[in-house]
């Protein structure tokens, strides 16, 4: 399907709905700094990709225990949940595998170098700031960057010292509570933050679905904790050097169920722990036109699963418990070099190495106990070299072309590059951008040595993708709107299957795969000062080329509604709707998944300048919904709490 057609099928959503992540006037978007773009401070007006910016406005008034409740709002990101918070969290940007949007915090890659696809646990950490970057993007940040870019941006001091406590408590005996402290003092900048969160929660398989709950009565709870915190230290030693370290902290505890068998509901537990430092050194050379970086990060992971499944009852003999752990590590150095080139724009060029290790372990626990099995200990390396020139044709002209090599040491070797254009009319507010490039993935130490399932002649995932758009301001900005269709083609990619020599399974260079769709969003400034709306909807048509059916977990249409209600200067009111269209649960069309709608509402109220009051109702017309397959959804559910800076 063409970008041509869908704009065709979608005309009537165009005229109805207005927000690019951006729902700010013209005049903001043309200040608006972001850095995941081009790999260097832009303004977003003048960057031709398509990116969405998550403000920090926006993640205080979602769920604020967890990152994914603020995704949620963006345009061709699609989230499922298995079983609610603190259970294991799906992110696909447009039509992607899971595995094939990189995460970064701070610009520090962060995907979990154990798990199968290689992909990143969403529910794990606390939101800040947060830049999703959309289309094949290897050309800037290599492996993994098939379909985007998720880069997490912490809190960074500055001004007088100031401190933010929020606490919240509500249904499911869920309480939280966060903390900060930022500032600055002299040329030294600090930033502190920290929270845990527990929720009794529910059970995750089968909850609020009335088939399951009258097969599988008295469904047991499933609860979650979780810890975290991050620090962010900067200091400017003058003479253009400055310093920066960082490190970012995550520990959750969640139930879950095994959710298959003739008992599915378990008393099965997971941690995950998610452990990232690293240091900065930014360096100016001939009065500013050469800008060095050089940036060493150490990012660690654990997590473990205590299985527990049964086979016709309870009784120990019929228990299986294992546990099974994985150990990660990810540790990397980078230079990264800025010049700027007056009338012929600026050159980002540098070069990377980066080591990934792996370890996994297993130890059985009943019926039989065992010790404790090491199943995979591998290290991977991969070094990389990478340019991106951004120059200026005219006024309202600016383009982009980058590439980049990847070196994975033993494994393969792969060129990508990226393009982008964005022509500005500042006379009528509109921006045309438009960008293109190719991504690539190199296969997992788990798909490449698993002692069961893995392969060692794998190869890289590859794709070829490209996107065109609109910005329109309108009114003197009461009216934001932003359109923008997408196609990317995926081939080589690695399925599991099995066969008569290797019937257990294992990962090959199979499938192909390709997506396309049309992103909306818009802010509309109703009655200044009063009324707001705002949307953001996509349309995906997703298809495995292999067996012409629509890839798994994939709807053709989901949205987001808000209506930003403000009676006094001091209350907010805003009701949410999310809606979801039907899709399958499993590959091959298998296991359907109704569609939906749910409604939130948030309010809020300013005592003072200090103090703030506020409330969230979540579901609150009692949906009764899935986002995958026989996992419980929230019903009705209340949370209030205040927030107090000072």
């Amino acid at each position: 399907m063409t970008i041509r057609n869908l704009a065709a099928g979608t005309a009537a959503v165009v005229v109805l709905s207005c927000s690019h992540s951006a729902a700010q006037s013209s005049a903001e978007q043309l200040s608006e700094i972001v850095v995941t773009a081009d790999r260097a401070p832009e303004q977003l007006n003048r960057t031709g990709s398509s990116i969405s910016v998550v403000s920090g406005e926006t993640i205080a008034t979602s769920n604020p225990g967890s990152l994914v409740d603020a995704l949620r709002t963006v345009p061709g990101l699609d989230i499922s949940e298995n079983g609610g918070p603190g259970g294991t969290a799906n992110v696909r940007l447009r039509g992607g595998n899971t595995g094939q949007t990189l995460v970064m915090i701070d610009g520090i890659r962060v995907n979990d170098p154990t798990a199968a696809s290689g992909d990143f646990e969403f529910a794990m950490f606390t939101p800040s700031a947060i830049e999703v970057l959309k289309g094949p993007q290897s050309a800037l940040y290599g492996s993994d960057a098939m379909s985007g870019v998720v880069n997490i941006i912490t809190k960074k001091g500055s001004g007088p010292a100031q401190v933010n406590v929020r606490t919240e408590a509500g249904s499911y005996g869920t309480v939280m509570t966060q903390g900060s402290l930022t500032g600055s003092n002299g040329p030294w900048s600090y930033a502190f933050t920290g929270g845990g969160q527990h929720s009794n929660g529910f059970s995750r398989y089968g909850y609020r679905i009335p088939a399951l709950e009258a097969r599988f009565p008295n469904l047991e709870n499933d609860s979650f904790d979780r810890v975290g915190g991050s620090a962010r230290i900067g200091y400017d030693a003058g003479e253009g050097i400055r310093l920066e370290s960082g490190i970012v902290h995550s520990f959750t505890r969640s139930a879950y169920d095994a959710a298959t068998g003739t008992l599915p509901d378990t008393p099965s537990a997971a941690t995950r722990l998610l452990q990232t430092v690293y240091g900065r050194v930014g360096i100016d050379s001939f009065g500013g036109i050469l800008t060095h970086n050089v940036t060493v990060s150490n990012t660690h992971t654990e997590r473990m699963f205590d299985d527990v499944s049964y086979r016709t009852n309870r009784l120990p003999a019929n228990t299986t418990e294992k546990i099974s752990d994985y150990v990660g590590n990810s540790l990397g150095a980078e230079y990264q070099a800025t010049l700027k080139l007056g009338a012929f724009g600026s050159l980002v060029y540098g070069a990377k190495t980066q080591t990934e290790t792996a370890q996994t372990y297993s130890t059985n626990i009943s019926p039989v106990a065992g010790p404790l099995t090491p199943l995979l200990a591998k290290q991977q390396d991969t070094n990389s070299i990478f340019a991106l020139w951004s120059v200026p044709i005219g006024e309202r002209l600016n383009v982009t072309l980058g590439g980049r090599v990847d070196d994975v040491v033993d494994v393969a070797r792969f060129e990508t590059w990226r393009a982008t254009a964005a022509y500005n009319i500042t006379e009528t507010g509109t921006k045309f951008r438009a960008s293109a490039g190719t991504g690539a993935k190199a296969p997992t130490l788990f798909q490449l040595y698993d002692t069961t399932y893995g392969s060692r002649n794998l190869t890289p995932e590859t794709n070829f993708g490209y996107d065109a758009g609109i910005d329109q301001s309108l009114f003197n900005g009461r009216v934001v709107l932003s359109v923008t269709g997408f196609s990317t083609d995926y081939s080589n990619l690695i399925n599991f299957v099995s066969d008569a020599s290797r019937p257990l399974g294992y990962y090959v260079n199979v499938a192909r795969a390709e997506t396309s769709g049309l992103e909306v969003g818009g802010n509309v400034d109703v009655i200044p000062g009063w009324v707001k709306f705002n949307v953001a909807y996509t349309y995906l048509h997703a298809q495995d080329l292999g067996t012409d059916t629509v890839l798994a977990r994939r709807p053709k249409n989901f949205a987001r509604f808000a209506l930003t209600i403000t009676p006094t200067d001091k209350w907010m009111i805003e009701p949410r709707v999310t809606t979801v269209s039907k899709r399958f649960s499993s590959a091959n069309q298998v296991g359907q998944v109704d569609a939906y709608t749910r409604v939130d509402l948030y309010t809020e109220y300013k005592i003072d300048a200090n103090w703030k009051v506020f409330a969230r109702g979540e579901n609150i017309l009692n949906e009764h919904y899935q986002e995958v397959l026989n996992f419980g959804t929230t019903g009705p559910a209340a949370y209030a709490g205040f927030n107090a800076t000072w």
